[in-house]
């Protein structure tokens, strides 16, 4: 069974690497490793696997269009019998602000008090004015493909607006000199550190209201699972996982995890960034009870564990002749629960429901599948 975690990575070399391998010239042809007179390892794995995945639905289908198939999207289509999507899973203890110890101060759900204090606490260390505005956050890598430059290109006339905007990350140098030159120009409403940080990126988590995600192509995404956790309100392209995780808010029926747009141009990213922060000095509550729903969405990695072993059950039962779902996976349900008396104050812990994650039937079905 093949997961394809990134089309855009295949393994591309010259044709001579057959001789490297070793696995015989008479697998260099159409139907397995040759590709464009080269050597391509990934369509050679596509070909001879007896199933594939890929890391969500939405990405699932996206790799068979030539928008996302990086030149591979025919051999794709060719499998796509065989295709299912399943999204990734998150360390829920990890990254759960009942419990970070990375934080100042821990919350839930029914009391989002200790959410405040983790943003006064990110706007000190990082030497902003402790304001009362929206605060917006990236942590990414600053490369093309998590859409950098579409960002860059709004960031200066969003910063006009009462906002602040803080930017954790590493990568192209145009992108590290572009965002410290902002910090620079803008130290009261944009504050940048180049590299990694561990606990300053939980407490960007923690102290944002919003986490922006304009990625080109994201195939699961794992930073607005980590937002949704933690009630920090997710922008994003609608694509790929981000897709599949993120439900665009919806006032009128009082719906929504997050904020999407659809088009991968600075007038919607800038129009998207201003609906998220009229929503949040305009309908506060509508922007609170939509953090609160964030937080109960779970996508955690006894769902995703249940979804693969499925999906190997299936695998052996194709290599057996037998038909999907004919050998049942072992089911095995985890349960993660967190005792609130070891994080919260006590007159918190009445309110407070155990955090336990219930386990889901998490097999995502195949998306090419005629619709019943």
């Amino acid at each position: 069974m093949l997961t394809i975690h990134n089309m855009n990575y295949q393994g591309r070399f010259y044709s001579g690497l057959m001789d490297v391998l070793g696995v015989g010239w008479m697998h260099f042809n159409m139907h397995g490793l040759e590709w464009n007179g080269m050597t391509n390892l990934l369509k050679g794995g596509i070909y001879y696997a007896t199933l594939l995945n890929a890391v969500s639905p939405r990405y699932a289908y996206e790799i068979t269009t030539p928008e996302f198939g990086c030149g591979l999207e025919d051999v794709i289509r060719e499998r796509s019998g065989d295709l299912r999507g399943i999204l990734n899973g998150v360390d829920e203890i990890e990254w759960n602000p009942r419990c970070d110890p990375h934080i100042i101060s821990t919350y839930h759900p029914l009391n989002l008090r200790g959410k405040a204090k983790c943003k006064a606490d990110l706007q000190r260390s990082l030497g902003l004015p402790e304001r009362d505005v929206p605060l917006f956050g990236v942590i990414s890598r600053l490369v093309h493909q998590k859409g950098l430059d579409v960002l860059a290109g709004v960031l200066e006339q969003m910063l006009q607006w009462e906002v602040q905007f803080v930017l954790l990350g590493s990568g192209e140098p145009w992108a590290q000199d572009f965002f410290s030159q902002i910090a620079r120009r803008y130290p009261e409403r944009f504050a940048c550190r180049i590299g990694y940080d561990e606990a300053l990126a939980h407490r960007i988590e923690a102290g944002a209201d919003f986490f922006v995600m304009p990625s080109r192509f994201e195939p699961c995404g794992l930073n607005q699972l980590y937002s949704l956790a933690y009630g920090t309100l997710p922008i994003v392209h609608a694509v790929g996982g981000l897709d599949d995780t993120v439900i665009n808010f919806d006032q009128q029926n009082n719906r929504g995890t997050g904020f999407k747009f659809y088009d991968l141009t600075e007038r919607a990213l800038l129009d998207t960034l201003g609906w998220a922060t009229s929503v949040w000095y305009n309908h506060r509550e509508s922007f609170e009870k939509m953090q609160r729903r964030a937080m109960t969405e779970h996508f955690s990695w006894s769902n995703a564990a249940l979804a693969y072993a499925q999906l190997y059950a299936d695998a052996i039962a194709k290599k057996r002749g037998l038909p999907p779902n004919s050998i049942p996976a072992v089911e095995t349900p985890v349960r993660v629960s967190i005792q609130p008396s070891a994080i919260l104050d006590e007159d918190e812990e009445s309110s407070l429901p155990p955090a336990s994650i219930p386990p889901q039937n998490a097999a995502y079905p195949n998306p090419f599948a005629p619709k019943a």
